[in-house]
């Protein structure tokens, strides 16, 4: 009992207020304050218009807001749980920290409101990303990826590379740099070869320049590399060696062995490509 006292002791009571089966009935326009730390429980509105609203820290929980329009609002840290915006248009608000699940949002919030910052338009996007699968909306997760890999590819970047006081002060010193560098690396060539799982072009463009080097290896081989005839035979025929149909003679076991690997991972990588494409639907 007495530790339990103690613990009382360094807390205060906050300021957050339960606000439960509430509708709007008139259009609210410049509120900094008064809409703060809420917990808003089926909360509903229709066709209203917010402007210059401040829900810093608020909590939306099964609430309904049908063709609404949020303009310049302020929704810092706010959670949406299990919420209907349908329709509801916002434009130039403020998300940062805010998190999502089980919501309903029209998927134009992605590029409309997503945090200047890449890393909070990182964060804002997987957020959205998990949400939009909660609700099986396919297509908004295909653009919710989109925003991701955008904001991820910059991130990395910048954490390496940039000056900014932000990342020096997150990433100090030679050794995280060159670790943000291998790690910036390793997205930027994962992202060219098959676009991170998400691109099947990036990935036919993959195996196009692998049917490429093929025919270039098969025409210096050959002893014809000032025959531009013979890299168009080359090329034709390169889809039959690289499916280990045909192995010409010129071509070393090594080679072979190598294309071989490169057959393989390119199988397992368009399988899993697939996968996660329509597992979606």
């Amino acid at each position: 009992m007495n530790e339990k006292k103690d613990k009382i002791e360094y807390l205060e009571s906050g300021n957050r207020e339960v606000i439960t089966d509430y509708y709007v009935p008139n259009d609210i326009v410049e509120e900094p304050n008064s809409f703060k730390f809420k917990v808003f429980i089926r909360l509903n509105a229709k066709k209203i218009k917010f402007k210059n609203v401040s829900f810093m820290h608020c909590i939306f929980d099964s609430c309904y807001l049908n063709n609404c329009v949020f303009d310049s609002c302020d929704f810092t840290g706010c959670r949406f749980l299990g919420s209907n915006f349908h329709q509801t248009a916002f434009r130039g608000c403020d998300f940062k920290f805010a998190t999502f699940e089980r919501s309903q949002f029209d998927d134009d919030i992605l590029t409309s409101e997503a945090p200047r910052e890449e890393n909070l338009r990182m964060h804002f996007a997987r957020s959205l990303r998990v949400n939009f699968q909660q609700i099986g909306d396919a297509k908004a997760v295909n653009k919710a990826i989109t925003v991701e890999l955008e904001a991820t590819s910059i991130y990395l970047y910048k954490s390496w590379r940039s000056g900014e006081t932000y990342y020096k002060e997150k990433y100090p010193g030679f050794f995280n740099g060159i670790l943000q560098f291998l790690k910036w690396l390793e997205f930027w060539a994962l992202n060219f070869i098959w676009g991170n799982g998400e691109s099947i072009l990036k990935f036919l463009r993959t195996i196009i320049i692998t049917l490429i080097a093929i025919a270039i290896y098969d025409t210096n081989t050959n002893g014809s590399p000032l025959n531009i005839g013979f890299y168009w035979t080359s090329f034709l025929k390169a889809p039959a060696v690289f499916l280990g149909v045909v192995c010409p003679p010129n071509f070393t076991v090594g080679v072979l062995s190598f294309i071989t690997g490169i057959k393989f991972v390119s199988f397992a990588l368009l399988t899993t490509l697939l996968v996660k494409r329509f597992s979606r639907r």
